[in-house]
């Protein structure tokens, strides 16, 4: 049994404690359904993060594997002036979105200088140094979005974890005390107006014993 509330058992604090009760069971199906829709979009992200995180290991492990056979058809320094001046600058456009009232960041990749793709001689490197600068290129926009899905769904597992305390809290604890207070009142109230009745039957009884 729930325990009660500590009140004094008037009509007036019974007329107050259902209408927290009302406001309190409307509450917890409002938070139930925004617990059950965040979820559902954090699924979602769970997915996309994971298809996402499985394309960048692949794609980089290939590009690394390219990168390494490059490296060991050349000599280090051609490989270090090859690949001393980039070719090309990018800009990350940081800015926010609203999942059901979670704020999580909205990045964009723009470039924002254009110029050769390979900054350096063909004659000195071979074709896997060009293969593998294509790769990371294109990764890189790749990369943007799997850190905005994966913090999007760190942001989203926080948020529905405090909901989903708050939900326990009036499902377990305010709306059983709640209840249990109103009954309490309700029998309080009632006793005292059985003993009114009877007080009362009793002092009629007297005055038409005189």
């Amino acid at each position: 049994m729930a325990e009660r509330l500590n009140v004094n058992p008037t009509r007036m604090e019974l007329r107050n404690l259902k209408r927290r009760l009302a406001t309190a069971v409307k509450g917890h199906k409002m938070l139930k359904d925004k617990s059950d829709e965040m979820v559902r979009r954090f699924v979602e992200l769970a997915k996309e993060n994971k298809r996402l995180r499985q394309e960048v290991e692949s794609e980089l492990a290939g590009a690394l594997h390219d990168f390494a056979l490059a490296r060991s058809c050349c000599e280090d320094y051609v490989m270090e002036e090859a690949l001393a001046m980039p070719s090309k600058s990018i800009k990350i456009r940081a800015g926010v979105s609203n999942i059901m009232s979670v704020v999580v960041p909205d990045m964009r990749m723009e470039e924002e200088s254009k110029g050769e793709d390979f900054p350096y001689s063909f004659a000195r490197v071979t074709a896997q140094l060009d293969a593998s600068i294509v790769t990371v290129t294109k990764l890189a926009e790749k990369l943007v979005q799997l850190a905005q899905v994966e913090k999007s769904c760190n942001m989203l597992a926080i948020e529905i974890e405090k909901n989903r305390r708050r939900v326990n809290a009036l499902e377990y604890v305010m709306i059983p005390q709640t209840e249990e207070t109103i009954r309490y009142i309700t029998m309080k109230l009632d006793e005292n107006e059985r003993s009114s009745t009877v007080r009362l039957m009793k002092v009629k009884s007297m005055i038409q014993d005189r």
